[in-house]
Parts: C-alpha cells; sequence; structure tokens
C-alpha cells in the first residue's frame, strides 16, 4: 500500500512537470545586424510610409504561415542572411531586405524565436509594420501538425497576453486589409498570391482560440 502511494504520488509530479512545460520558447535569432536594422527601417519608410529611427514595430496582428520548406533548418538558413537571395527576384524589386519572421513552429510543435517579438520582419505585404510573423513548418503537401495547431495556439496567447493585438490572420487573407486602414503600402500593384497556412488550420486555430476575441480579415 505505501509503495502504491509512493508510486501515485511520483506520478502526479511527473504529470504536473511535463504540464508545466509543455508551453517555451527557444531562441534561434537571424542575423539582426546594422546592416537588417538599415534595410527594415528604410523598409518601412518607402514601403510603408511610416519614418522611424528604429526597426520595430507596435504589434496589432498575428499572421500566421506555413514555410514551403520541408526542414526546420532549411527554413532557418533562408531567414538568416540580412540580405534577399538571388532566387527570390520576383519580390527583389521591393527592397534587398530579406524575408523573415519573429518566430518558427518545428513540425513537433517547438517554438524558435528568430527575432525580438517586436522587431520588424518582412513576413507579409502591406501589413509589416504592425504584424508579428509566425511561420510553420509545412506547405500544400505537408499540411500543419495537430502539434503545431497546439504551439500556435499557446504561443497566440502568450502575445495577446504581452501585446494589444487585436487581429489573428493566415497569410491567405492579407489582401482583405487593402481597404481598411490598417493597410500600408505604398505600391497598389504590389502583390503576391497565398494560401497558407491553409483554411482548414485557421478555422482550427480560430475556435482554440475564440474565447480571445481576436479579429479576422475584413
Amino acid at each position: 500500500m505505501r509503495n502504491y502511494i509512493k508510486l501515485s504520488i511520483l506520478l502526479l509530479f511527473l504529470m504536473e512537470s511535463c504540464a508545466a512545460q509543455t508551453f517555451r520558447i527557444l531562441d534561434k535569432p537571424v542575423v539582426f545586424d546594422a546592416e537588417r536594422k538599415k534595410l527594415s527601417v528604410e523598409y518601412l519608410a518607402k514601403r510603408h510610409g511610416i519614418v522611424q529611427d528604429s526597426a520595430y514595430i507596435n504589434p496589432k496582428m498575428i499572421v500566421l504561415h506555413w514555410t514551403a520548406i520541408p526542414t526546420i533548418e532549411g527554413t532557418y538558413d533562408a531567414f538568416k542572411p540580412s540580405l534577399l537571395p538571388s532566387s527570390r527576384a520576383g519580390i527583389a524589386g521591393a527592397s534587398a531586405l530579406n524575408v523573415s519572421s519573429q518566430f518558427l513552429i518545428d513540425r513537433d510543435g517547438t517554438i524558435f524565436r528568430l527575432l525580438p517579438d517586436t522587431a520588424f520582419a518582412r513576413h507579409v505585404i502591406g501589413l509589416n509594420y504592425c504584424a508579428i510573423g509566425v511561420e510553420n513548418v509545412g506547405s500544400e503537401n505537408a499540411p500543419l501538425t495537430k502539434a503545431q495547431l497546439k504551439a500556435n495556439e499557446q504561443l497566440v496567447r502568450y502575445l495577446k497576453k504581452k501585446y494589444d493585438i487585436q487581429y489573428l490572420i493566415g497569410h491567405y487573407e492579407y489582401n482583405l486589409f487593402r481597404s481598411t486602414p490598417l493597410w500600408k503600402e505604398t505600391d497598389s500593384t504590389y502583390q503576391t498570391a497565398k494560401t497558407d497556412p491553409g483554411i482548414g488550420f485557421m478555422k482550427k486555430i480560430r475556435k482554440r482560440t475564440a474565447d480571445l476575441k481576436l479579429k479576422g480579415a475584413p
């Protein structure tokens, strides 16, 4: 009987410990040097019409993405440099600043912070200046996982608690903001077609975070 009680206590302790460790963010910073900061400040001015001295944002929105790159290592390598690679010629005309996001979530739900929460990142046309980006390793052929769904929910709740977040959208919805005051893109012809992170995934994450009363696309 005594051994049974000890075992029960041990199991309870282990369960509580696991529950306490289910949410954590691992820092895996991309390059955020003087060049990236300079290009970010220039992007804010040229593309968003916002003149400021530092490469930081006042977040009002979270934008969820998928990477279309199959691995965490490949995604990190793509985001790490300050300069856009030659393979992204289609968007190079807008800026030489490399794309990135503040957060990246692996297939197993591990959350990585690539940039400080409020550092400027180029990840969504017209809305970068107010949006925190969350990239998820996945694609059309590799839909996001249950572990990623849970991690996204935890991260959204964490960010909502820290900042005045009012919107939660999928990348594919960004164009719907063109007729709103939030939209700030100086070139009306600059746009790309997006499907990430999938309509089904957005329905699930919105259901799980309904209590936060975050707005979607107009």
